[in-house]
């Protein structure tokens, strides 16, 4: 549906940027939206078009700002179902399954959790950037549980996207790892960039000298050791259960960072397999050789609601498949 917005400029307004007069007057668009809807000539003064977002709003003249429909985004809308922990109109919290993909890419050109939202959601996306679709703010590993917000408009995109990018976002994941952290809790920093071996992979920067990547900071606990590792020094676990609390996102963050000191995640087929694979067969019990995935799931997220101002707050319990091979852990 085209909806215009029709203003007359005051006095008061005169002389100011016409970007950021029709931003303060109309308060469901973010100002780059504002500034390519007026590029695509989409603002009228007294019935001609102006399409110099920097230009002086003149006192008198009456603007219109029309709002075409939203383009129907590609990936075509999914009736699958979400385990939804939050809505309004401005964003939804949705806690993801182990196995489905955020966002469409190679390998999996279906059943992402975009085409899920665009079924939830349909009718109540007014577009991000003039596209009819969800806004990712941020994403988890296709294997990686737990907690995603996304937004619904321009405005809450906008908000959402600035506090992750200020890391004023709060995320706390949990992770079963092999061995133990040492010590039990502490901070990782270092660089990451794509391996050079592996493209798919990310790899810690060896020569902090060298400024490539990007820095990568992550809080760690250890809540819980397991068993207790053959042959190692006294105290050492085979395996444990790690918080670990984000400053930065970046790629594979966390499962590089724990491989990094020595306690590659449990199942993590790219950055622990060689050492995680086998170690949990106990007297013929193939329980942990039957979890697929890597043991990791986002259980926390907090942020200051990007319309209202309001502090939010979501946290869940471990998935089925992590609870079960915490009960079998402790058995160790």
């Amino acid at each position: 549906m085209t909806m215009t917005h029709t203003l007359t400029a005051t006095d008061a307004h005169a002389g100011t940027r016409l970007d950021r007069f029709l931003t303060g007057e109309v308060e469901a668009l973010s100002r780059s939206r504002i500034t390519a809807l007026i590029k695509e000539g989409h603002v009228t003064r007294d019935g001609v078009a102006v399409t110099n977002p920097s230009g002086k709003v003149v006192a008198g003249g009456e603007y219109a700002l029309t709002i075409p429909p939203a383009e129907t985004a590609t990936p075509e809308p999914e009736n699958i179902p979400l385990d939804v922990l939050y809505e309004d109109s401005d964003l939804i919290v949705v806690n993801k399954a182990a196995g489905m993909a955020v966002h469409p890419a190679m390998g999996h050109w279906s059943g992402t959790l975009v085409h899920a939202l665009l079924h939830h959601c349909k009718g109540s996306l007014s577009g991000i950037g003039g596209v009819e679709r969800p806004g990712i703010v941020h994403r988890i590993d296709k294997d990686t549980s737990g907690i995603l917000v996304v937004a619904k408009n321009d405005i809450a995109h906008q908000g959402l996207a600035a506090q992750f990018a200020d890391h004023s976002a709060q995320r706390s994941y949990i992770a079963f790892v092999r061995f133990g952290p040492d010590p039990r809790s502490g901070q990782i920093e270092t660089r990451l960039a794509r391996s050079t071996k592996d493209r798919k992979k990310m790899a810690v920067v060896r020569d902090e000298r060298r400024e490539i990547g990007k820095i990568a900071i992550t809080n760690y606990e250890t809540l819980e050791k397991f068993g207790h590792e053959t042959g190692a020094a006294i105290g050492t676990p085979m395996a444990s259960k790690v918080e670990c609390r984000l400053e930065t996102g970046r790629t594979h963050q966390i499962r590089v960072h724990m491989a990094h000191i020595g306690c590659p995640m449990l199942g993590d087929p790219v950055y622990g397999r060689t050492r995680t694979q086998a170690f949990l067969q106990v007297d013929g019990d193939n329980v942990f050789r039957d979890f697929k995935r890597q043991a990791l799931h986002a259980a926390s997220l907090g942020f200051t609601h990007p319309v209202s101002g309001e502090a939010m707050s979501f946290e869940t319990d471990l998935p089925a498949d992590m609870a079960g091979l915490e009960t079998f852990l402790r058995t160790l």
